[in-house]
């Protein structure tokens, strides 16, 4: 079976949309932690919000850095229930149905792991239907303030995780991992 993992960018007080807006730096430790995510991952996750600001980016046209390389050769399903098409950005799958039910019949096949990238709804969900085996949290030290989306909303159903491992950087980031406490 596959892992199903999610990475995502948290304000300490749990804020990650957004975080070009309040995530004022990045280390070499963030680096070598987000690589390491890339290089087990052969699918990645993307809700609409994020499909549809990345494919808008230059991502889809760019090889001039590593990200770009990486994204573009990698599979990409993406979950929304209003997108038409993806056909914009190549190897991008929009997803038919029920997202649960297609991620667990992916999780099943054979692969590497899938990967989540933003699309803090979409982890959510996924959380909620017992499909995510590890979360990654890059926490920067800012509180990022209201008017924002967090990770779990105040009425959020009480889910246990176990902390897999930590590490502060340079910056005062701390990269942590949870599982799922079952």
């Amino acid at each position: 079976m596959r892992k199903v993992t999610a990475g995502l960018f948290s304000s300490i007080d749990g804020v990650v949309q957004a975080p070009n807006e309040w995530q004022f730096s990045f280390d070499e430790e963030m680096g070598v932690a987000l690589n390491a995510l890339l290089a087990e991952q052969d699918a990645v996750l993307l809700g609409r919000v994020t499909f549809t600001e990345w494919a808008g980016y230059y991502w889809p046209t760019s090889t001039d850095e590593p990200f770009a390389s990486w994204i573009n050769s990698t599979q990409k399903y993406v979950a929304s229930s209003t997108l038409d098409s993806v056909d914009q950005w190549s190897k991008s799958t929009l997803i038919e149905g029920s997202v649960t039910d297609f991620v667990a019949e992916l999780r099943a096949q054979d692969g590497g792991t899938i990967g989540t990238a933003g699309s803090p709804t979409l982890v959510r969900s996924l959380i909620a239907a017992d499909l995510i085996d590890e979360l990654t949290l890059m926490i920067s030290p800012v509180v990022a303030g209201g008017g924002r989306q967090r990770l779990f909303a105040d009425d959020s159903a009480l889910t246990k995780f176990s902390l897999a491992k930590a590490q502060p950087t340079s910056s005062g980031v701390i990269i942590a991992t949870y599982r799922p406490t079952k």
